[in-house]
């Protein structure tokens, strides 16, 4: 007979451990089921995002970032730093000790909380009584069965057409976060989130990273005002972006990678690389679910269909994080997970799309939160804006890095914000007062009269509230 649970958690990535966690301080028995292995063998969850993502890519920024300080920066601030080098055996081995200090800690989570952990792939036997059953196909393969199923399975990266990841060549974020030495010439597919960081790492470190994206604007997502002000900055970098370009063939060989496209102006060309990382997102992961024994529904893209509370077609079966609709991101999984929790319990957890905050770890780094003055523009909504540059920021003088700006968007009538963008330094943590204050539906006015720490980059955003009504406390 299977062992009986109340709620199976199939994924224990930031969407599915989090979920688990939060169901078992509600008072339910419950199970989580995830196959990630680290180089051991054993158990490494925490999905993408703690093994092969926002984990371990930050940890490379950081050590890259440390790196370019020393070299270039040091002397500004009267530091002698000669002869610096990269280890970067060591700098891969450091991320990977972060990586499993991740791991070990979701595992101590999961003791702390009784949630039972299942190392394997979880997949759908059929309709049980009262529940479902689930096959744990891992060491040994056994039968569990829940009343309550939440799926959190993921993504995977999306691949060129014709054009696999072989993770020594061609590259997605696994492999990229995997090289072992600093190549000469580095070639990315993709301007997003994956292809900036990865792009960024390898430039301090040495690289000649070329960027080629099919979209005939930088970051479209992004408000175009701040977009333009981040190229400025990559350009400055080194970082060379090519815009509306249309791949052609890929060949690999023995010296590396040749990349045929054509440019923006129609011109044919070419591109030799060392490695060639792929970013051109990611696909829903269903690989194995066995969605076809129970009929759960998936949507044209592989996605599995729920409602706005992440109720799938069949009772009792919920799904949060990659694998539904929405972004992509870590931290959407994670507040999916807690509403899905509280809502087995007869609670009303709540997500709010509009205050879910974006960030790309850069340098500068870009961070926003609601909707950009083009979506303002072409929905017709009446708006005021204001900015406010990080030049003119006491705080980023002193730190020595005066890129960027904050801005802020308002209703023209009520004054309500609705939207914030920040490229500059320390934007991923700037953003959370305008999401905390988007969130309590506050005015520009009351960021305005809050009093902000002097001197500090945060007084950045109090004068982009104040510029909201062409007021200044710079003078």
């Amino acid at each position: 007979m299977s062992k009986q649970f109340d709620v199976i958690v199939i994924g224990g990535g930031p969407g599915g451990y989090i979920a688990a966690i939060r169901a078992a301080q509600l008072g339910f028995n419950v199970a989580c089921i995830d196959e990630w292995k680290n180089d051991k063998g054993g158990p490494a969850p925490g999905g993408t995002c703690t093994n092969v993502g926002c984990i371990p890519s930050k940890a490379l920024l950081q050590s890259s970032e440390h790196f370019e300080h020393a070299n270039k920066h040091f002397a500004e601030h009267g530091i002698t730093a000669t002869g610096v080098k990269m280890d970067v055996a060591k700098m891969i081995a450091r991320k990977d000790t972060v990586v499993k200090q991740n791991n070990d800690g979701i595992l101590y989570l999961f003791k702390k909380n009784k949630v039972s952990f299942f190392h394997g792939r979880g997949s759908f036997v059929k309709a049980a009584e009262g529940g479902y059953e689930i096959k744990v196909a891992g060491a040994a393969e056994e039968s569990i069965t829940g009343k309550q199923i939440i799926i959190a399975t993921g993504s995977n990266a999306r691949a060129l057409p014709g054009t696999p990841f072989d993770e020594e060549l061609v590259l997605s974020n696994d492999g990229a976060l995997r090289v072992g030495a600093v190549p000469k010439k580095l070639g990315l597919i993709g301007s997003g989130v994956i292809g900036l960081e990865m792009g960024s790492v390898w430039r301090r470190l040495g690289a000649e990273v070329t960027i080629l994206e099919g979209l005939p604007t930088f970051l479209g997502a992004v408000d175009e005002q701040i977009a333009k002000e981040a190229k400025k900055a990559f350009d400055k970098q080194g970082l060379k972006i090519e815009l509306g370009v249309k791949v052609g063939e890929i060949k690999t060989g023995k010296k590396g990678v040749n990349i045929a496209y054509t440019n923006a102006k129609g011109e044919a060309q070419a591109l030799d690389v060392d490695k060639l990382i792929v970013s051109i997102g990611r696909v829903p992961n269903t690989i194995g679910l066995n969605t076809e024994a129970v009929g759960l529904a998936l949507d044209e893209r592989g996605a599995i269909v729920v409602d706005a509370d992440c109720r799938t077609n069949l009772p009792g079966v919920w799904a949060v994080g990659d694998v539904v609709r929405g972004p992509m991101l870590a931290h959407k999984a994670e507040e999916e997970g807690v509403a899905v929790a509280e809502r087995i319990a007869g609670q009303h957890g709540h997500v709010n799309f509009n205050t879910v905050p974006w960030v790309i770890y850069t340098s500068p780094e870009i961070a926003w939160v609601g909707r950009t003055e083009q979506q303002l523009k072409a929905d017709g909504v009446k708006y005021k804006a204001g900015s406010f540059p990080f030049l003119a920021n006491g705080r980023a003088r002193a730190l020595g890095d005066t890129t960027g700006m904050v801005k802020m968007l308002a209703d023209a009538e009520t004054d309500e914000i609705l939207g914030v963008h920040i490229v500059g330094p320390m934007a991923s943590e700037l953003i959370s007062e305008a999401v905390v204050a988007m969130e309590f539906k506050a005015s520009s006015e009351d960021i305005a009269r809050i009093c902000h720490a002097h001197p500090s980059l945060s007084e950045a955003t109090k004068e982009a509230a104040l510029a909201v009504d062409k007021r200044t406390l710079n003078f």
